[in-house]
């Protein structure tokens, strides 16, 4: 209108009800570069962990970017991670899992199992304080008997102390009279739960969950020396580092110095 009809930018944007603000606007080039390198160095250490992990731990080192530009830059880098959803079961009786109030009142032990890539099977057993759900010891071997776990126990004590109860499954390590008899001596409720219900042990059972999607899933194992360095950096970075929604996004490790 303004070059074939001669009238003025303000008549013509009036004629046509066009904001002049929106008719001289220019879209600013978005600089996504920031949350790229970010993304990519954060999926690069922690390959399996998804979008909130990734944007609250960002948001941790003080960036604070908006989670939709975030998600936007996330899902262009095609970072989404696929998951497989069980159908829902119907209803089954629960058994309540006990909340701790304080650390040291309930420690969970787990065992798992994976192999090296000459095909050497390997165990690691797990040791949580449920309360902040630190991970307080990661041990691995080819053999991890029931001295083995009195063992660790042991060292455990020296530095942290000693729980009111440890809650563990039916396996063959933590039936043996050696595991009872130690807790019956340090007056420690020992309390296994129904066979086959992991999920009273749900607090270790989900520290599982992660051990295997971000450890031992994402690394090839060359010999138990190369496990055991791995176990320490994922240690560190889960008590440290992690942000647990249960924990209100702080690590286990900052909410036990929040105590102090």
């Amino acid at each position: 209108m303004v070059e074939e009809h001669g009238v003025s930018e303000r008549q013509a944007c009036k004629a046509l009800s066009v904001p002049r603000s929106s008719y001289h606007y220019s879209p600013k080039p978005k600089n996504d570069v920031p949350v790229i390198n970010e993304l990519q160095q954060l999926v690069g250490k922690h390959p399996a962990i998804g979008f909130w992990q990734s944007y609250f731990r960002i948001r941790r080192k003080g960036l604070l970017w908006n989670h939709k530009r975030v998600y936007r830059v996330y899902t262009g880098l095609q970072l989404n991670i696929r998951r497989r959803f069980k159908k829902r079961l119907p209803a089954r009786v629960k058994q309540a899992l006990f909340q701790p109030v304080a650390i040291n009142e309930v420690w969970s032990i787990d065992f798992m199992s994976d192999s090296l890539w000459d095909g050497r099977k390997f165990r690691l057993l797990n040791i949580v304080d449920d309360y902040n759900r630190q991970v307080l010891a990661m041990e691995a071997d080819l053999s991890l008997p029931a001295l083995r776990v009195v063992r660790v126990l042991e060292y455990l004590k020296e530095f942290r102390g000693l729980p009111q109860m440890i809650r563990v499954d039916n396996g063959p390590e933590f039936i043996s009279h050696t595991l009872d008899g130690w807790c019956r001596q340090h007056r420690i409720n020992l309390t296994y739960i129904q066979p086959g219900k992991p999920m009273q042990n749900g607090y270790i059972e989900r520290c599982n969950g992660s051990i295997r999607r971000e450890l031992l899933n994402a690394n090839v194992f060359y010999s138990l020396k190369e496990v055991r360095e791995k176990i320490e950096e994922w240690m560190m970075d889960y008590n440290h580092h992690r942000p647990h929604k249960a924990l209100d996004y702080r690590a286990p490790v900052e909410l036990l110095e929040a105590l102090h």
